[in-house]
């Protein structure tokens, strides 16, 4: 299998479309700049990502993809056909290639995005994550188009929502469960961050929660004594350090990624809340996890008896509400999958590594529905994600774009085949 995918990879870059399309990917890298630059100025917060949609439509539409349109969920889509096709329209039963960037950030729409250029560098919040997934995406839709190299079956380019925080892929399940692309996707490859060796193969499962304690609350001198939610959140989430998570493999982990609560600093707070992240390469441990958080939750709310209350029992006692806010699924691609095989034989031909590794990215989703998927970076360098000091450096990305794109044509051919992928 493995020389039978470095052939076919071999004559798919002997092709002149494909060089054409290499060609101009290695021309127009100032234009990929500039994409990324006006990416970067468009805040796109989870929930807050229609003004960057709005812009990434025009693109699709100057760059003459067909059907461009936002979906029901706020995904930006549009599709390269087919080269079997006359037409820009595909029958509606037609497999299709996935190529998707995620559109949002972890950043608040506050978050000054300005980006500032130091030499080759782009510092900015979000310029790797994934400003650099979105402008490679646009890049490699332009290079299809400007090489007129059509795949075996259409390509379908999204700009999707929801991949931060607690978004929780709510783009991508959209796209695989009730769109009607969702029995169409036969493959799908999501573009997220740089490099040019690292592909996700296996997801990393996480459930998320916001916890909350209330109270009656009240004036910090005439309330004295009154449940405090704040003292009794952190009470309780203190005690989360003492749960017995495996740090190996299969490794857990847990983190409290933000608190809030109260009003001003002389009134007792009428509530606080924290929000908490588990994840685990186990299934079963995450269920354990999450029920070994909430039993210690609970018996730090709910069952020990905090000083105010021994000091005054007739205050109304606090309640704990733990409401699940994301919920990201298992999976793994098998080792032998075709996608994994093919991607393995263009990093061969490309003199390119192929390390496969784990994480939690927009390939969960399909790769839970048993859909072939990866995630994989779009070339060059970044640091300091999910930080104001991100940054990220495209010098040298286009081994990294002409690694994809040789992966979509032969996914493609293999999809065109009936192969299972």
């Amino acid at each position: 299998m493995t020389h039978t995918a470095q052939l076919r990879i071999a004559r798919l870059a002997a092709n002149p479309a494909v060089h054409r399309a290499f060609h101009w990917l290695h021309l127009h890298q100032p234009q990929l700049r500039r994409w990324h630059l006006e990416i970067l100025r468009i805040p796109a917060p989870p929930f807050g990502e229609q003004a960057r949609a709005a812009w990434f439509l025009e693109r699709f539409q100057q760059l003459g993809l067909a059907d461009p349109h936002i979906d029901d969920a706020g995904n930006v889509l549009a599709e390269l056909p087919a080269a079997s096709r006359t037409s820009n329209r595909e029958p509606r039963t037609a497999p299709l290639i996935l190529l998707s960037a995620h559109l949002d950030t972890v950043f608040p729409s506050t978050t000054p995005t300005d980006p500032t250029e130091i030499d080759t560098r782009i510092l900015a919040p979000g310029a790797c994550d994934n400003a650099a997934g979105l402008s490679g995406l646009l890049g490699l839709a332009a290079a299809f188009r400007h090489a007129q190299l059509l795949p075996a079956v259409p390509i379908l380019f999204a700009a999707n929502v929801g991949e931060e925080g607690e978004g929780d892929l709510r783009g991508m399940r959209h796209l695989f469960t009730q769109s009607p692309y969702a029995n169409r996707i036969a493959a799908a490859i999501a573009l997220e961050g740089g490099g040019a060796s690292g592909v996700v193969t296996c997801a990393l499962a996480s459930r998320r929660f916001r916890v909350t304690v209330t109270g009656p609350g009240g004036h910090s001198w005439n309330n004295a004594g009154a449940p405090n939610p704040i003292l009794i959140l952190a009470r309780a989430l203190l005690s989360l350090e003492s749960l017995d998570l495996p740090h190996a493999n299969p490794r857990t982990t847990l983190n409290i990624g933000q608190i809030s609560g109260g009003t001003s600093v002389n009134s007792i707070p009428e509530s606080a809340s924290a929000s908490i992240d588990l994840r685990s390469t186990d299934a079963t441990l995450l269920h354990e996890a999450e029920i070994a958080l909430r039993q210690s939750l609970e018996q730090w709310v709910i069952d020990a008896p905090t000083p105010a209350a021994r000091s005054k029992p007739s205050a109304a006692p606090p309640t704990l509400t733990i409401e699940t806010i994301g919920d990201r699924p298992a999976g793994a691609l098998a080792d032998e999958a075709p996608l994994l095989v093919t991607l393995r034989a263009v990093d061969r031909h490309l003199n390119l590594r192929t390390e496969p590794g784990l994480g939690s990215t927009d390939a969960n989703i399909p790769l839970s529905l048993g859909v072939p998927a990866i995630a994989i970076g779009a070339g060059g360098l970044g640091g300091g994600i999910h930080t104001l000091q991100e940054w990220y450096d495209p010098t040298g990305r286009n081994p990294a774009l002409r690694r994809i794109l040789l992966t979509l044509l032969d996914t493609a051919q293999l999809a065109a085949q009936n192969t299972t992928l």
